[in-house]
């Protein structure tokens, strides 16, 4: 009984004092988040602040609904580290025209900056979908950058329906067409900005939103180039609503 005795306490310390070690990495990695939020925050409204609502139409909205869609992201990360009520907002018609264009006129001249172009052809007449706005903006910033960042230099956002549903393809030429970066230059910055170390988080932002709207996305790369392929269900029409 004495030797199982001398066998099982030093067990139990350890496992306590691995347990309160694992709590107090948990509480300084909490605080360095929330540091980060807070820092984050501060250039965040010095931007909407200084972009003010002429500054946002001349930019034809690209900063307003840059800022918007960083919010909240900021949103989201405050709830994981800290809790609170639930984060899901309710679900709104959306135009969806409004919202692809909103998300190239973003990255447009993002997509200059790496020495390439980005276009949109809209095929899909008048098309309501049915979510959430920051959310869907968000998957289509991805699938451009990601167009921007691994692909070729001449990008195209096509949608199309399909099925009654909304077809948005993000394709690109491929890498072998890819100007040289310039060391120093806008596009290596933005490349430093954007991490060495990629985890493929934009794509499964892209999945979630997806699946969390009834949607699908399809991913094909070959050596011509990458074709990302979303479809959303088309919300119905209202009573009343001009074609």
């Amino acid at each position: 009984m004495i030797v199982e005795s001398f066998l099982i306490w030093p067990l139990f310390a350890s496992l306590a004092v691995a347990l309160v070690a694992r709590e107090l990495r948990a509480g300084r990695r909490r605080t360095v988040l929330n540091e980060a939020l807070h820092e984050l925050r501060r250039p965040l409204q010095a931007i909407a602040l200084a972009a003010g609502p002429g500054a946002a139409a001349t930019a034809n909205g690209a900063v307003e609904s840059s800022v918007r869609l960083a919010s909240a992201a900021l949103e989201r990360i405050d709830h994981e580290v800290n809790g609170g009520g639930g984060l899901r907002r309710p679900a709104e018609r959306i135009e969806a025209r409004a919202l692809v264009e909103a998300a190239v006129r973003r990255w447009r001249s993002r997509a200059s900056v790496a020495g390439g172009s980005l276009s949109l052809r809209w095929r899909a007449g008048r098309a309501v979908v049915e979510g959430d706005r920051a959310e869907l903006g968000q998957a289509l910033d991805n699938l451009i950058v990601n167009a921007i960042e691994h692909g070729g230099p001449a990008i195209t956002v096509e949608a199309r329906p399909r099925d009654g549903r909304l077809r948005i393809v993000v394709a690109d030429s491929g890498r072998a067409s890819r100007p040289p970066s310039r060391e120093g230059g806008p596009a290596e910055t933005i490349a430093r900005l954007s991490g060495r170390r990629r985890h493929g988080h934009g794509l499964a932002v892209v999945r979630r939103v997806a699946s969390e709207h009834d949607g699908r996305f399809v991913l094909r790369r070959s050596e011509r180039g990458s074709l990302a392929v979303l479809e959303l269900p088309r919300a119905g029409e209202e009573p009343g609503a001009a074609a």
